[in-house]
């Protein structure tokens, strides 16, 4: 006969068992969930630092860790030599083929290029014989640029960059780079790619300089090529987006990916302005400086725009150096805020001008120097 209280005693045992399970079946389901999110996390971690999790490769963003080569360290003595020494001041009235205006933070920079030195200044009102002697150890240098850190100038004629790094209030050789192509003619520092962007005129290289966030040691991280700009004299480049774009000395311009530097789009040019400078987009117009025709003379001098570069072949563009008197050569247009600034040579008093845009209009033309 079955004892009526079997089943109470059934439940009360079972009931013993579980209250003894639960907490060690929580705890395995809770070990191997948190187990499973720290592999995971582990995992999303090394993926959002692009490692496959193996040691060594969660570098920081920006740092180098490959490269062509090094700079060159110019001696600690002679660099502390030059940061002691006498600040010297520009010893001329007057600008000898002027080619480009920067500014980095609160300082202007002018590149006197047939004077063979770069000089800066806070404002731009000063007699030219005010301003200081950033280097006169140049041959014909065209172009300044700077991350704020370091500053770099294309020593054109010497097939060099120096890097320079202010120390106090001089700024101080500490960096070369010998052998950067043929006749390297035009550098810029781009933002986004946290990169420096030498173009050498003569060979169709464009070589692209990086340094470390925290150190200003430079690297020459990269060379890419246009093999049809080969022996081609080709004054700057201009980088607008995810292109490139490069007026040569061969009537044509050449438009390319930047990445990979493969030429999308040729557009030919009339021989008159086929010694072209440089191209800048600015509201709707392409604006192209122009130094020389085919033939290389000067004559042909100009400035002109145009809204298609397809269309100037057949006679579409607008001439603007009136704008500026006329006559002389153009040189490199900069922007600094909201005015456009225009280095000339050939025509005395009028080697920097200044200029703004507004709806497509050139106005507020001004000669600087």
């Amino acid at each position: 006969m079955e004892d009526k209280n079997t089943p109470q005693r059934h439940w009360q045992s079972r009931r013993k068992y579980l209250v003894i399970l639960l907490p060690v079946l929580l705890c395995l389901i809770c070990g191997g969930y948190l187990l499973y999110r720290s592999n995971a996390d582990g995992t999303m971690a090394g993926l959002r630092n692009g490692s496959d999790g193996s040691a060594g490769r969660n570098d920081p963003p920006g740092s180098i860790t490959e490269y062509l080569r090094a700079s060159e360290l110019v001696e600690e003595g002679r660099a502390a030599g030059t940061a002691d020494g006498e600040i010297q001041t520009n010893a001329w009235a007057d600008l000898c083929v002027p080619t480009y205006l920067a500014r980095v933070q609160d300082t202007y920079f002018l590149v006197d290029c047939y004077h063979n030195q770069v000089i800066y200044n806070d404002n731009l009102q000063d007699p030219l014989s005010d301003w200081k002697v950033m280097t006169a150890d140049l041959d014909k240098a065209h172009t300044l640029a700077s991350d704020g850190t370091v500053y770099l100038i294309d020593d054109t004629e010497r097939n060099r960059v120096l890097v320079f790094e202010k120390r106090g209030e001089r700024f101080v050789h500490t960096q070369t780079f010998d052998n950067i192509g043929n006749r390297p003619h035009y550098i810029i520092y781009d933002p986004p790619a946290d990169t420096f962007y030498a173009w050498s005129s003569m060979s169709g290289e464009m070589y692209l300089f990086r340094r470390d966030p925290e150190d200003s040691r430079m690297y020459l991280t990269e060379i890419r090529r246009v093999d049809s700009l080969d022996q081609v004299y080709v004054r700057s480049f201009t980088i607008i987006g995810s292109n490139i774009y490069f007026v040569s000395g061969n009537s044509r311009i050449l438009r390319a990916d930047l990445e990979s530097f493969e030429i999308l789009e040729t557009y030919p040019v009339p021989d008159s302005m086929a010694g072209m400078i440089q191209l800048t987009r600015i509201e709707d117009y392409f604006y192209i400086t122009i130094s020389t025709d085919i033939t290389g003379s000067q004559e042909y001098a100009t400035m002109i725009r145009t809204k298609e570069l397809s269309a100037l072949m057949e006679g579409d563009y607008e001439d603007v150096y009136g704008n500026f008197i006329g006559g002389g050569t153009p040189y490199y247009i900069t922007q600094l805020e909201d005015a456009y600034y225009l280095t000339e040579h050939r025509l005395p008093g009028h080697s920097l001008w200044r200029f703004q845009v507004e709806d497509n209009e050139i106005v507020n033309v001004e000669t600087v120097y």
